[in-house]
């Protein structure tokens, strides 16, 4: 079998999962870098070689106007003789990374109007760290929840791990439903990738592989608020409703990424087949997903054209490759193209940030489908209806404009000799 292709699946009869996105809330750190400042830290550490001066040739072509990071390139972890250990890391994730989440926890809690003590269950995802008790349990605290908040914390899921979360969240709330109990869902994202360029530059020298992870990668935080109706408030009015969701894994790809725990933090593992692994999985994930969901085919929305995309943008490649295969625009793909540009890729923490630029972008498709990649490779699909009145014009995650060009491009030739990140 071809390990572009993933298996079919045979969906059990619909059953409409009356579940709602209530928040939605993305954190960016205040400090953002330019393709340039990569250069410049390179260079104070590392002699030219061919695979250095690769490395930041790409730099200067990903698409990425800014990326989003806790601290300048002069942070002093960054700038000592040695990369920082893993233990290091983790501190500054439980510093920086614990501010973040709360940021974006309450953001999404206002934009809910509820109460947090009416929170029930939380689910949280990162994967650049790995303490314990884990990253949420210090969030818990900070924002003043009820210590007894039933709590999921998932590993191991790379950049697909936003659309991951919230996939656990529904079936919990699922089962919420089946006792006939209310479920308010706190479902977080976090990651912290900046201060991982030491490493990966030094993997670079000392490997003299083209490692294009250190140029692509920025820090975020995202959360969102899902119910399930029971109990609801008659005035909440809800901005999402999560109509279906799908998860598979393409055949024979464990090898081709990965993100592994190492001595230095976490070493990004990809091969060149990524993005047109990524892009060939999405086709018949997207018509398996929709043809399972009665609304959608009564009302003939069915092809990927009838749907506006939040498309985690892993990297330049990944996005025009999946606009390729099914047929869209840039348009469809505005919210993805935004926050690439703008902010870079925040791993899981990226996807409710595009979802979250959507909504503020305006009216657009009544349908969403959600779309993510992770270690495994996994795919995550999910469909979304929007409801109550257009989000434009306030607070968003990303203020510079949308541009219709997407470079994925150097020169007239593809990138795809070197493979944009999950």
């Amino acid at each position: 079998m071809s390990p572009s292709v993933v298996k079919p699946k045979s969906p059990p009869p619909y059953q409409r999962p009356n579940l709602y996105i209530h928040g939605i809330g993305a954190a960016y750190p205040p400090h953002s870098v330019k393709a340039e400042e990569l250069s410049i830290i390179a260079r104070r550490f590392h002699p030219s070689t061919p695979a250095l001066e690769k490395v930041l040739y790409i730099n200067e072509f990903t698409g990425i106007e800014t990326r989003s990071t806790i601290a300048t390139i002069d942070h002093p972890l960054a700038n000592r003789p040695e990369a920082p250990n893993i233990s290091e890391l983790s501190k500054v994730f439980l510093d920086h990374g614990v501010r973040l989440s709360v940021e974006a926890c309450r953001k999404a809690v206002a934009d809910w109007g509820g109460d947090l003590s009416d929170l029930t269950h939380m689910v949280a995802v990162t994967c650049t760290n790995s303490a314990n008790p884990g990253y949420d349990h210090h969030v818990v605290k900070q924002l003043g929840l009820n210590t007894s908040i039933e709590k999921v914390l998932l590993h191991g899921v790379g950049c697909s791990g936003g659309l991951a979360a919230l996939r656990t969240a529904a079936n919990i709330a699922q089962g919420a439903s089946f006792r006939n109990r209310p479920a308010r869902i706190l479902v977080l994202a976090c990651e912290i990738t900046s201060l991982l360029v030491r490493s990966e530059l030094e993997s670079i020298a000392q490997l003299q592989e083209t490692r294009i992870g250190v140029t692509l990668f920025s820090d975020c935080a995202s959360a969102v608020v899902l119910g399930n109706g029971f109990g609801d408030d008659p005035m909440e009015e809800p901005i999402l409703e999560l109509l279906g969701w799908d998860h598979r894994i393409i055949d024979d790809t464990e090898d081709d990424l990965g993100f592994d725990v190492d001595p230095l933090g976490w070493k990004v593992i990809l091969t060149p087949r990524v993005p047109k692994l990524a892009s060939a999985s999405v086709a018949p994930v997207f018509t398996d997903l929709v043809t399972s969901i009665p609304e959608l085919t009564d009302a003939d929305k069915v092809n990927a054209t009838d749907f506006d995309w939040a498309l985690h943008p892993g990297g330049a490649t990944v996005i025009t490759g999946v606009e390729q295969a099914m047929g869209l625009t840039p348009e469809h793909l505005r919210a993805s193209y935004d926050i690439y540009m703008n902010h870079g890729n925040s791993s899981s923490a990226t996807v409710f940030a595009v979802i979250d630029r959507l909504l503020r972008m305006g009216e657009g498709n009544q349908y969403i489908t959600s779309c993510a990649f992770g270690p495994g490779i996994a795919i995550e699909m999910m469909m979304l209806k929007r409801l109550g009145s257009s989000r434009a014009g306030t607070e968003s995650p990303g203020t510079a404009s949308f541009g219709s060009e997407s470079p994925a491009e150097i020169n007239g030739e593809e990138l795809l000799d070197v493979p944009a990140v999950d």
